[in-house]
């Protein structure tokens, strides 16, 4: 594990209990880094833990239930996480939920008040709580995993998609802070970064045994979303800073 592309790396996972949480940690455990993941299950969380453990060969991978609706309890989390492990440089935001409608005017803002806290309060707080421990690692990510249809909203879809580009609006104020804030200190460019990966929706293999003819065109599979953010880290801080990266077709 000492050689792997994240080695000595302590990168955080957000919703860390479900499928692309489960595969998130699983991945960047084999790419070498210290894996914090956190979920509002615990039992959830637990399994998504021990299995990347097991699988990983027994990397350092734990898990922490936090609320991330609380910023309090989620700066508690960053802080911890950094006065434990020496520094943090990642954070992945997988924290997700759907509800959408028949039409535009049957869309219930109820649906709204929901995604408003599990789309952009979860961001708000994540961010806010890890962007000075990112900004110190020099090597720091804050990725957002977003929808297409953010950018091309759908008439069924308008609380989801009003959520997740509001999402995106506070990532990329995120990624001017790093900006400046490698400026501020003398550098050519930021030195840690925040960025979009985008995708027209998430598939797992429970969701295809479940439906075993479709097809989900356009799906990006859980296990290659993680080593789509494995590949961040490849990338200059300056190239991928405020960046959207496709993972899917354009809208």
């Amino acid at each position: 594990m000492g050689n792997g592309a994240l080695s000595g790396a302590v990168i955080a996972v957000a919703g860390a209990g479900g499928p692309a949480g489960r595969a998130a940690l699983l991945r960047l455990a084999e790419a070498g880094a210290t894996v914090v993941g956190a979920d509002n299950d615990p039992e959830r969380l637990a399994e998504a833990v021990d299995a990347a453990r097991y699988a990983s060969g027994g990397a350092t991978v734990t898990g922490e239930t936090v609320d991330l609706l609380d910023l309090e309890a989620t700066r508690d989390w960053a802080v911890r996480t950094e006065k434990e492990f020496g520094r943090v440089d990642g954070l992945i935001h997988l924290v997700g939920g759907w509800r959408g409608s028949e039409t535009f005017i049957k869309t219930s803002l109820d649906d709204w008040d929901f995604l408003e806290l599990l789309l952009i309060r979860t961001v708000q707080n994540t961010s806010l709580a890890f962007s000075e421990p990112l900004q110190r690692s020099r090597r720091g990510r804050y990725l957002l995993i977003s929808a297409a249809g953010a950018s091309k909203p759908t008439a069924g879809n308008a609380a989801y998609a009003a959520a997740k580009a509001a999402a995106e609006a506070w990532t990329l104020a995120m990624a001017d802070y790093f900006r400046k804030a490698g400026k501020s200190e003398g550098a050519e460019g930021p030195t840690s970064a925040a960025a979009i990966l985008v995708v027209k929706a998430l598939v797992h293999e429970a969701m295809r045994a479940d439906r075993p003819n479709a097809k989900f065109a356009g799906f990006t599979d859980v296990k290659d979303l993680a080593e789509a953010i494995i590949g961040v880290w490849d990338k200059p801080a300056a190239e991928v800073n405020g960046q959207r990266l496709w993972l899917t077709e354009r809208p």
